[in-house]
């Protein structure tokens, strides 16, 4: 078993069980670090994979924008923890078979040699010249163009709703309306008193 096949396996169980945290954590803000956390071991995997750009693009989108978006809702929303424990272990049958047969095709696929199962080969050295960025985007631009814009529409939605969340009304909140400032006159905001002189005693 050479370095690399170690360092796979090392960010694996690195992988898995910050997956496993995000969803048994208790605090919502332990969660999305622990998503933080796969991000970037999902990274260094793709990394092993030789495509770099896709790994600098984990990690500037998901967690350099995304993820601190979700930080920022999970911050500014009055979310009640105990109203979100309530049905976890209803959900737990449905999960564990869920993640028992991905645990089981994953299994299968990296054991598909030792049981005489035939598995696709090592994709070849691509050699010096060769830029996956290029590769990434006319295949992007090209080919699964519509697709990219489908994925881009639904980002911009998700943003605007993550923000018209965050900006409902509180009745304990102060708010300004900036149309009213700027419609303020002098006279509004300044009075004139005339008052009498007074003399001090002598």
């Amino acid at each position: 078993m050479d370095i690399e096949t170690i360092i796979f396996y090392v960010f694996a169980v690195i992988l898995v069980f910050s997956a496993l945290r995000v969803i048994t954590a208790r605090n919502p803000v332990h969660s999305a670090l622990f998503l933080v956390l796969s991000f970037f071991t999902a990274a260094a995997t793709w990394m092993l994979l030789r495509a770099e750009f896709l790994a600098i693009t984990l990690v500037m989108v998901y967690v350099g924008a995304v993820m601190v978006l979700f930080l920022f809702v999970v911050m500014m929303l009055d979310i009640n923890l105990d109203r979100l424990r309530e049905g976890f272990w209803s959900y737990l049958p449905l999960g564990a078979t869920i993640g028992l047969l991905l645990v089981l095709e994953m299994g299968l696929v990296l054991s598909g040699r030792y049981f005489g199962l035939q598995t696709l080969p090592a994709p070849p050295d691509p050699g010096p010249g060769y830029s996956n960025t290029k590769e990434l985007g006319r295949l992007l631009y090209t080919e699964y163009a519509y697709a990219f814009e489908l994925a881009a529409v639904v980002l911009v939605v998700a943003m605007i709703a993550a923000i018209a969340l965050t900006m409902r009304k509180r009745k304990d909140t102060k708010y300004q309306s900036p149309a009213s400032q700027i419609g303020v006159q002098k006279k509004d905001r300044m009075r004139l008193v005339s008052m009498k002189a007074e003399k001090g005693e002598e």
